[in-house]
């Protein structure tokens, strides 16, 4: 494998000014093009000082065609970057494989073709790369003497960029090469007779160049489009014609130039008239034949009920993929990943049903599925042995994708499906592969059976790629959202003790951007007799908050235990936070209860006010004396305040996150909250803590996590 630094790029191969001399790169791929009868192709050159190969000329084909990989950095994953990378030949069979290998590429180019590229280069220096392509008809392998005549000519073609480098001949991009066009009807057709014949013909007769320009066009054809013949030569055909300005008619087109056969399709002439499109594909351009097309109800019975396997179906689903490949950008679990595919492509391509799996400890492990009434139907293959003879499992470790089309096509090679039938007829099992790596299957099923033409399985097969990354992701956040709840339970007390004269309830949200882990915690400590409660938040949201906010509520339990009064606990934890050497401040808030004295005792360090609600519903924001944030401030004192604390008291303690939200001012948000507390708070404490937090809960967005923690005080002594 070579890396970017093993590459030696030459600025003066691509910046500088080429002298007058032939056009070496174009000879050189007209040349490898036509030793193996392939019928298109390109030249990269590696750009100076930085990773990325820049086309320098593609034969065969419109440019426009290969916009999306113009410029192509050394990572990208597609095959002459990958060429480049492993010094290699890399050979891509047709759809499917491209499809599973190079999605991105599938997506564009849905067509059959099969694909060579290689790396131009010496045994020190890589200049770039080529690619030559041939229609789909092509042999699933390489020959070995079309595999020795490319590697051959890319050898050549890299010595004589090195010759010329040392000659100090630059080595430019060059005008793309076009076969010929045909600008003269003789030139075409061969003789002025036959030219007669066909401006005789009574079907439409016209020809197209490489770029979709009318060359050529008869009588027939201007009384069929409604167009004169000097309206349409060098315009193509769905600009001058208003009524097939429609994408999938120059999908066809492309179509027809890359798989280099023959396509066809009907177009609505308004405002009635069906016309008939054959495109004739060759190298130089195609011929399109122009004739009436049959009834309508006929052709709709017939194309639209059908569906024509070059018809617009195709592309009705490749804009549905794509629209799918922008939703699965914003896929957070793997919950919106099956919603998405069930939403997006299944009425898409028909199916009726998805299953989604994924690996565990060596067995199936189902991650979702969608259109089954009986869950028990699909969630049986939970667990089963990915050595087990089931598709599911087979598609999931060999990574190649499996369709079947009826019953008995799934039952004769998994005879095993016979004992557990899923309702279904069809099914299509895609495996998602991230970096060559199987993450899962995807598995569309159809409740009737449904036949998988080529081009819908290269579609299928590159839509896997999509929803594998897509997965991945979603994999990894949710192992993330489960490792951060499971630290901040673990973090966090699981029940609060039951404390003579004092009843409690407490809450915790986190919040909902980040990690979903924060630094906000609470305590209650019973320790030889007296009672604590302790609230604090350590800024931030990510691990390093939620370690620190274990160590300083430990630390606290650990002051309290030992006996240490309310302005101590607080001055201990401050300089532990110092030494500790960390650069997060936190806020806390300390009291000791004394319930028998209706009493409590409290220190506060930058921490938001307690608010009280008096046995008589009156709520009191109480403005104590306090100190600065924890961690500041090694010689910071934390003065206290007595509050008295009668039966029937309600104590409310929080974090910021609960008054805190944008747009919102704090002081009417704590305003409301008393409000809510004051109307609410002789309610059941956990039905109050509920009211307390429910608007903060049900936020979409909560930037921030919320603790709270209620204390009332009760005839209990």
């Amino acid at each position: 494998m070579v890396g970017v630094s093993d590459v030696h790029m030459s600025r003066r191969t691509t910046v500088e000014t080429a002298r007058a001399g032939q056009p070496l790169l174009s000879l050189a791929l007209a040349a490898m093009m036509d030793d193996v009868g392939a019928h298109s192709g390109a030249v990269y050159l590696l750009t100076p000082d930085e990773p990325v190969l820049e086309m320098a000329v593609i034969a065969g084909l419109p440019r426009s065609f290969a916009v999306p990989w113009e410029r192509v950095g050394l990572s990208a994953p597609v095959p002459v970057a990958e060429a480049v990378r492993g010094r290699r030949l890399v050979w891509v069979s047709g759809e499917e494989q491209m499809a599973r290998r190079y999605p991105r590429i599938a997506m564009v180019l849905p067509y059959p073709f099969a694909l060579a590229a290689l790396p131009v280069a010496t045994r020190d220096t890589t200049y770039g790369a080529v690619f030559v392509t041939w229609p789909g008809s092509h042999p699933p392998e390489l020959s070995e003497r079309e595999r020795d005549h490319l590697t051959s000519a890319c050898e050549r073609l890299a010595m004589r960029m090195r010759r010329a480098e040392e000659e100090g001949r630059p080595i430019m991009p060059e005008p793309d090469l076009s076969a010929p066009s045909a600008t003269a009807v003789a030139g075409t057709l061969g003789t002025v007779e036959a030219a007669r014949m066909v401006a005789r013909l009574p079907y439409g007769l016209c020809a197209l160049d490489l770029h979709g320009r009318i060359a050529f066009a008869n009588a027939a054809t201007a009384e069929l489009l409604g167009i004169p013949v000097s309206g349409l030569l060098g315009t193509q055909l769905w600009a001058s014609v208003p009524w097939l300005n429609d994408p999938s008619y120059e999908d066809r087109y492309r179509a027809a130039l890359f798989s280099q056969q023959v396509t066809s399709f009907v177009a609505l002439k308004p405002p009635g008239d069906w016309l008939s499109f054959r495109l004739y594909p060759g190298t130089n351009g195609l011929s399109v034949r122009i004739s009436r097309a049959r009834a309508v109800a006929e052709m709709e019975r017939a194309g639209l009920e059908e569906g024509d396997e070059n018809g617009p179906g195709r592309l009705v689903i490749i804009n549905r993929v794509l629209a799918l490949a922008g939703a699965l950008t914003e896929a957070v679990g793997v919950q919106d990943v099956v919603d998405l595919v069930a939403g997006e492509i299944g009425p898409a391509v028909g199916s009726q049903g998805l299953v989604m799996l994924g690996s565990r400890g060596g067995r199936l492990h189902l991650l979702g599925h969608h259109g089954y009434p009986d869950p028990h139907v699909v969630e049986r293959f939970d667990g089963v042995p990915l050595t087990a003879p089931m598709p599911g499992a087979h598609v999931l470790t060999s990574g190649v994708p499996a369709f079947f089309e009826t019953r008995q096509q799934l039952e004769h090679l998994y005879p095993l499906r016979r004992t557990t039938p899923d309702g279904m007829e069809a099914w299509a099992y895609l495996p998602l592969i991230v970096s060559g790596r199987p993450v899962g299957t995807c598995v569309l099923t159809y409740a009737e059976p449904h036949p998988f033409p080529t081009e819908e399985r290269a579609v299928l097969t590159s839509l896997s790629g999509l929803i594998a990354q897509a997965l991945e992701r979603a994999l990894l956040y949710d192992a993330k959202h489960q490792l951060a709840h499971g630290l901040q339970a673990a973090l966090l007390p699981h029940t609060l003790p039951s404390i003579p004269g004092i009843e409690a309830a407490s809450r915790y949200l986190p919040a909902t951007q980040g990690m979903e882990i924060g630094g906000d915690f609470f305590d209650l400590v019973l320790s030889h007799g007296r009672a604590s409660a302790v609230i604090g938040d350590v800024q931030g949201h990510n691990v390093t908050a939620a370690g620190l906010m274990g160590q300083i509520r430990t630390a606290v339990r650990a002051y309290t235990t030992v006996g240490q009064a309310p302005e101590e606990v607080m001055r201990s934890t401050n300089r532990l936070l110092i030494d500790l050497g960390s650069e997060l401040f936190a806020s806390c808030l300390y009291l000791r209860l004394d319930p028998a004295s209706g009493t409590a005792v409290m220190a506060r360090a930058g921490h938001p006010p307690p608010l009280l609600r008096k046995p008589d519903g009156r709520v009191k924001v109480l403005d104590l004396a306090g100190g600065p944030l924890l961690g500041i401030d090694a010689s910071a004192t934390y003065p206290t305040t007595e509050v008295a604390l009668a039966e029937g008291s309600v104590l409310v303690l929080y974090t910021d996150g609960l008054i805190e939200s944008p747009g919102v001012d704090i002081e009417d948000a704590l305003a409301d909250l008393g409000k809510r507390l004051a109307g609410a708070g002789d309610r059941p404490l956990d039905e109050l803590a509920d009211l307390l937090v429910r608007e903060t809960a049900t936020a979409e967005e909560r930037l921030d996590d919320v603790a709270l923690l209620l204390l009332r005080a009760t005839a209990e002594g």
